[in-house]
């Protein structure tokens, strides 16, 4: 399921960015830096298919995309894989992270009918050379209390994650620190890095690690100690924000965001030294939640997505 859909989306964005001196794009990867700039589109408001994906990313200096499997699956024959496969590594992109395709969260039959489905898309996840599955999780239940709901996702993701590992693919998964939504059901559950911890324990799998959002790593008050307290294999994917002025830390809600860097109210330095200093060698990329952003058109949207991000790093010398 997609977050965006699941919770809407009315955000008002501070747009400063734009008027950033353009950045040199094209540019390789930075051998002093680990990790991979990635393009997810959608999560920008980018309207573009898996080949449009890889043109943007070689045109905007990105070093990795989304996988964009089920459109592989549908519409692409061996030999068009190959010669997308082979435009990649002659341009040194890799891979993002790509939603789950199952349905977890809802009733026993929905979970099984997904289920069944999931080793066909990792095969062809493993085909394509796609590595990362991600999702998130919800914060409250109307119906479970923690222990049960921890239980259920521990049971359903850990089956999920035993086929991926079959597959060579990690699962990773976000907690969701906004406090309405802890308080918007009747029984609150994951919302910090200690008790995403805890799910990991209980799932007890080599191959599941966190999504780890800045705006959820702030909402929920951890700490550069927290980011500190793993191992760059903790980690699956990272993405990069910044928070709304004049809301709380309490007030933030999902679904409404900035670009990172686009306030300060999200302390980007400190989480950025922190993936730094672990030696985080993933994706990274934005999930700004911005109607603002989503509004411009494709290349303008890339272009300020790709400034946010050069100016993100370069609060740690990347």
């Amino acid at each position: 399921m997609n977050r965006r859909k699941f919770i809407q989306n009315t955000s008002i964005a501070s747009m400063g960015l734009a008027s950033l001196p353009i950045l040199q794009l094209n540019a390789q990867q930075d051998p002093s830096r680990k990790f991979i700039i990635s393009l997810n589109p959608g999560i920008i408001g980018v309207k573009a298919n898996f080949s449009q994906t890889l043109d943007y990313a070689i045109q905007f200096g990105y070093e990795a995309i989304s996988p964009f499997t089920q459109e592989v699956m549908e519409n692409y024959s061996a030999g068009q894989l190959d010669e997308i496969l082979a435009k990649m590594k002659s341009h040194g992109i890799s891979y993002d992270s790509i939603n789950i395709p199952v349905e977890y969260r809802r009733d026993k039959i929905r979970f099984h009918d997904d289920f069944k489905k999931l080793r066909v898309f990792c095969e062809a996840m493993e085909k394509q050379g796609a590595t990362r599955i991600n999702t998130w999780i919800f914060s409250s239940h109307a119906e479970l209390t923690y222990n049960e709901n921890m239980k259920e996702h521990a049971y359903r993701l850990g089956e999920c994650a035993k086929v991926m590992k079959d597959h060579g693919i990690m699962l990773g998964l976000e907690y969701l620190g906004t406090r309405p939504l802890v308080v918007g059901a009747r029984y609150p559950f994951i919302s910090t890095m200690k008790e995403g911890k805890e799910l990991i324990g209980e799932i007890g799998q080599s191959n599941v690690g966190f999504v780890l959002d800045s705006f959820h790593w702030y909402c929920a008050a951890d700490t550069l100690e927290d980011i500190l307290s793993l191992k760059p294999e903790d980690i699956i994917v990272v993405d990069i924000n910044d928070a709304r002025a004049g809301f709380t830390r309490e007030t933030q809600v999902d679904g409404k965001r900035e670009l990172p860097m686009a306030i300060g109210v999200i302390p980007i330095k400190e989480f950025m030294q922190g993936i730094v200093d672990i030696g985080y060698d993933g994706p990274l990329r934005t999930e700004p939640f911005n109607q603002a952003l989503n509004d411009l058109e494709n290349e303008e949207a890339l272009k300020v997505n790709m400034e946010a991000i050069r100016k993100t790093l370069g609060t740690v010398g990347l």
